[in-house]
């Protein structure tokens, strides 16, 4: 078979593998480490979308069989790959006939085909930081409309179990996108600068935060005030604890032991969020406009006004 069908051939069955991707999943470049989404598979480019920018990619097939042909003729290191490359790359780890492994791709001995690449990453994996807080804050949303009762103690203890994983989930995920809002929000803020929103008001605040310096340091700073060391000498938490480790020092004799007991979430099932998610939303689609999705806001508007008027 002669260099073009076999680089044809292998175009075919890229696309092929391409088409049956599921809605959602992702590739992640193996050096800048950009997750980008296929788009559209035609007959001469597979249009991508990288998910931080929203910059629009297409990679064109004659630049694939280039590709094709250097692996004929042996592996590619991904660790040397130009941005520009990382994509074709990547999408190439998808072919049959192609195996990425220990950070090379190379052509795949026949019995070795139809791996899964380690380039691939699941609709689950691939949700951004604001499509998991969303997703997580419906979940709360419907748990909470569900709840029999707002006295948390009689509920079953599946449902309180479930009600403290989403809680957390919220919290952490907002948590950490709060955290990310805040760059963009100082670059904004001047000294004692407000900045008002519909929901609220943000202002600029500077806190100091003391890190000590080192002891020799801290040492001569005395020494030029004439204040004895031993002023601020003290215990050393890491030493004392090296002697509780080695002798029958009991930790009672030199710590006051405060006994914390609390909940913690060791496990969160992601398969059966996204599934209720689904679920949510083909309860959605099915609503009619004019009669369940309108009653549903109505009564959400209800529960405002009252809020608003008891305040």
């Amino acid at each position: 078979m002669s260099n073009a069908h076999r680089t044809s051939d292998a175009w075919d069955r890229l696309c092929d593998a391409l088409k049956q991707l599921g809605e959602g999943t992702a590739l992640e470049t193996p050096v800048s480490e950009r997750q980008f989404e296929i788009d559209a598979v035609v007959p001469d480019r597979v249009d991508v979308t990288y998910r931080d920018s929203g910059e629009e990619l297409s990679l064109y097939r004659d630049q694939f069989e280039i590709l094709f042909d250097r692996l004929a003729e042996g592996e590619i290191d991904l660790a040397t790959l130009q941005p520009g490359v990382e994509p074709y790359a990547v999408v190439a780890s998808l072919s049959p006939e192609h195996s990425p492994a220990g950070g090379t791709l190379s052509r795949a001995p026949e019995e070795a085909r139809g791996g899964m690449s380690p380039h691939l990453v699941s609709p689950k994996e691939a949700r951004t930081q604001p499509e998991r807080v969303h997703d997580d804050a419906v979940l709360l949303a419907d748990c909470l409309d569900r709840l029999a009762t707002e006295e948390l103690s009689a509920l079953e203890t599946a449902a309180l179990a479930d009600l403290y994983v989403l809680l957390s989930d919220v919290q952490r995920g907002a948590d950490r996108m709060r955290r990310t809002v805040t760059e963009p929000l100082l670059d904004r803020l001047g000294p004692d600068q407000q900045l008002h929103g519909r929901f609220g008001t943000v202002r600029r605040t500077t806190r100091e935060r003391r890190t000590q310096k080192d002891d020799a340091v801290v040492f001569d700073a005395l020494d030029r005030h004439g204040i004895p060391h031993d002023w601020v000498l003290g215990v050393d938490p890491d030493k004392l604890d090296v002697v509780l480790a080695v002798t029958d020092l009991e930790e009672s004799a030199v710590y006051d032991v405060d006994e914390q007991v609390y909940v913690q979430k060791t496990g969160v099932d992601g398969d059966e969020k996204l599934s209720r998610l689904q679920g949510l939303a083909d309860r959605l689609a099915e609503l009619d406009e004019s009669e369940g999705l309108r009653d549903e806001l109505d009564a959400l508007e209800q529960r405002i006004d009252e809020a608003l008027s008891a305040g």
